[in-house]
């Protein structure tokens, strides 16, 4: 547990460097560019962050969970599964970069309202293999429970990519700004190649060669899960957003954004922690008895953490929401209370959902991450039009809370 609190504290470093990073890069961006370069910057960060989820799919969770799994047994054990994550990456590379070259126009006309940009669209999916490359070595690494290398390439990628967006904002303006959200998540794979290029685990005959179909199945079951969160957390949250401005209007619903988005904020330390040493943690582990007793240590370390950071949000909130945003979001204290006890909730069904990655039980991790996709959606349509814009943090609570308990009383068929 001393190891888990350790990871925590360097994943918060992280976590913050690159919370930093953000904010400087968006108070330049508005300095350079005004708030219509800020909207566009938003729209490409949302193509990106898509794409890249698409992309990265065969290259997360699965290489972790294999990479811990096998590593006593030496790189040769892992080697067939990272053979076909890059090829997995291979095959989605050779769909999704010629289809955004040939769409390139629709899609800019759609995003930006002016086909001009399409350059935009095509730089953004050409280089989306080095992002790619990127995530694996993040896996590998990550898989070995390498911490200290993981959180410092972390930090050093955040550093180097953002100084390098820095300067094609200063220099370029607008452009610059565009080009740079496009390569960003490139620039840093592009860190973590170099930075892998002596590593053991680096060498060509571990990457490429023959594919077992096993191995194949294996990676696309991770593949399934990533893709089908990448679809149903944004397009949940989409629909969330229009119920609440059909019934209480556009301000209103900023004001439950200030509030999820300080949520994801804070609880971004917890869940790069968990990302980074509780699944390869629960991947090494064999036996129901052991992952179970796994995950009642950590959640008596994680759960208190967690409520006491919700509590100090609480009470910090008026600052936060000065800090942040403007007073025209003041209201949107009266929020607070019941979205973070969520919060709470939210970690500790996390705990007890995560063996579902952990050993790639993908019908079990699809079937919830749908089925309560749709269950938040339909129980904020029900609360909101009872309740008005509280009804969308009690439907964040009760949405987690039933989350809880199926996988609380599942967890030992799960994780068989």
């Amino acid at each position: 547990m001393k190891r888990l609190l350790k990871v925590t504290a360097m994943t918060a470093l992280l976590t913050l460097l690159r919370m930093v990073m953000g904010f400087v890069i968006a108070k330049v961006v508005a300095i350079y560019t005004g708030p219509t370069g800020l909207a566009m910057l938003g729209q490409v960060q949302s193509l990106v962050g898509s794409l890249n989820g698409i992309i990265n799919a065969p290259a997360g969770s699965g290489v972790v969970r294999f990479t811990a799994e096998y590593k006593e047994q030496g790189f040769e054990a892992c080697a067939p599964l990272w053979r076909a994550a890059l090829q997995w990456v291979l095959i989605i590379s050779a769909i999704v970069i010629p289809l955004g070259i040939l769409l390139a126009k629709p899609i800019a006309s759609g995003l930006f309202k002016d086909a001009n940009l399409a350059w935009v669209v095509i730089v953004t999916v050409c280089v989306l293999p080095f992002a790619a490359i990127g995530t694996l070595s993040n896996s590998v690494i990550n898989g070995q429970q390498l911490y200290r290398r993981y959180v410092g390439l972390g930090m050093l990628s955040a550093l180097i990519s953002g100084s390098v967006m820095l300067s094609l904002i200063a220099w370029h303006n607008i452009e610059g700004a565009l080009l740079a959200a496009a390569v960003q998540a490139a620039l840093i794979g592009v860190v973590m190649l170099i930075a892998n290029l002596r590593q053991p685990w680096f060498k060509l005959h571990y990457w490429w060669g023959r594919v077992e179909p096993k191995a194949r199945r294996d990676i696309g079951k991770y593949m399934l899960m990533a893709v089908t969160t990448a679809l149903t957390v944004p397009i949940s949250l989409i629909f969330v957003r229009n119920i609440l401005i059909s019934h209480v209007g556009w301000d209103a619903t900023g004001q439950w954004q200030a509030v999820y988005k300080i949520s994801e904020v804070y609880l971004g330390v917890i869940t790069m922690a968990l990302g980074t040493y509780y699944l390869p943690r629960l991947a090494s582990l064999t036996g129901v008895d052991a992952i179970v007793n796994e995950i009642h240590k950590t959640a008596r370390i994680i759960i208190p953490i967690v409520a006491v950071m919700a509590l100090g949000v609480y009470l910090l909130r008026d600052v936060a929401i000065s800090l942040l945003f403007t007073e025209a979001f003041r209201s949107a204290r009266d929020l607070f209370a019941i979205q973070l006890t969520g919060d709470v909730i939210k970690i500790l069904a996390w705990l007890y959902a995560y063996p579902m990655l952990s050993r790639g039980a993908t019908k079990w991790f699809m079937g919830s991450e749908i089925l309560f996709s749709l269950s938040f959606v339909a129980l904020t349509y029900l609360f909101v039009a009872n309740m008005g814009l509280k009804g969308a943090t009690v439907a964040y609570l009760v949405n987690y809370s039933v989350y809880l308990f199926v996988v609380f009383f599942n967890v030992k068929r799960v994780a068989r």
